[in-house]
């Protein structure tokens, strides 16, 4: 019997990713919940700034990154069609602890505290102020509402689930980047995307790509048809947050663009890129691979078969 091959698939330690991933391992010694074909898979959590660092080296075989990174790293790497985190309406959010609308922070470009350089969220807020440089830190995500709350910054960047907690925190929202971005281009904002190496198309054949997001899919598929598991699972990433704040979290970005980003995902994908080339704010990047995308139906959940 040949022994299957091991793909090391990096994810982002918060709920959403976690929900989605699991089912291609399993709990405890019960083994995968998917059928993963000539793969077995292996999980590894790393946060979103690391991940899209590492991406560089072609550390992963599958992983998560920011969208905002993919250009850098296209010839590593192409986009799944399933695994997106596309926020629409909503996305990152800049918080503070005095109140200060949106005018007052483009007009004063406040020191602000990020989640990373790399991320989509920073691409974003360096749109929102039409290319020009944002003063910012890199501090670890789950620490940036206690920054500012301490009155080390005065602005912060959060992603994850700090976009639902900060306001327990005390600190007060200053815009929102997926609704600004949404009343910019009517699109959804993409913010994470799930790469696939390219390589792996060298190591095992023609189709192997294709093969393999379509076992990412069944288990994203898996993750939604049995939620109330995953959502139990998913709260171990969730740095204490209660379940009704997972579910929420959960739905906000494990929607239909995740299990494929079909027309619309991937009209925003291309709008993002060009946006972002336009200001300055990101390198081309060419031609978008979306591996999969033929396979599944668009802008639905459904089988393209049905």
């Amino acid at each position: 019997m040949i022994d299957s091959a091991l793909l090391r698939l990096a994810h982002s330690p918060d709920p959403d990713d976690a929900f989605m991933w699991w089912p291609l391992v399993g709990l405890g010694d019960g083994g995968p919940e998917v059928d993963t074909g000539r793969w077995r898979f292996e999980l590894v959590a790393e946060d979103i700034e690391t991940l899209n660092q590492q991406a560089e080296e072609a550390v992963y075989d599958i992983t998560a990154i920011s969208c905002a990174q993919y250009p850098s790293v296209r010839d590593q790497y192409a986009l799944t069609a399933c695994g997106a985190s596309l926020g629409d309406g909503y996305g990152p959010r800049l918080v503070s602890k005095t109140p200060m609308d949106l005018e007052t922070f483009c007009r004063e470009t406040p020191l602000t505290a990020v989640p990373g350089a790399r991320t989509s969220a920073v691409a974003a807020c360096r749109m929102l102020l039409e290319g020009r440089p944002l003063p910012c830190e890199v501090v670890p995500f789950e620490k940036i509402i206690d920054e500012v709350v301490a009155d080390r910054f005065e602005v912060g960047l959060v992603i994850h689930e700090g976009q639902l907690t900060f306001a327990d925190a005390g600190l007060h929202l200053v815009a929102d980047l997926g609704a600004w971005w949404k009343s910019r281009t009517d699109l959804p904002l993409p913010l994470g995307g799930n790469a696939i190496s390219r390589d792996l198309a060298r190591q095992y054949g023609p189709g192997a790509l294709e093969e393999i997001a379509g076992i990412l899919r069944s288990s994203v598929d898996w993750a939604m048809a049995n939620k109330e598991r995953a959502i139990e699972w998913a709260l171990n990433y969730g740095r204490g947050i209660d379940h009704a704040t997972a579910e929420t979290f959960v739905d906000m970005y494990v929607n239909r663009w995740t299990v494929d980003v079909g027309t619309t995902g991937t009209q925003a994908l291309r709008v993002f890129y060009k946006e972002a080339q336009r200001l300055g704010v990101l390198q081309d990047a060419g031609e978008v691979d979306v591996i999969g995308l033929e396979l599944l139906a668009e802008d639905c959940g459904q089988d393209a078969s049905q």
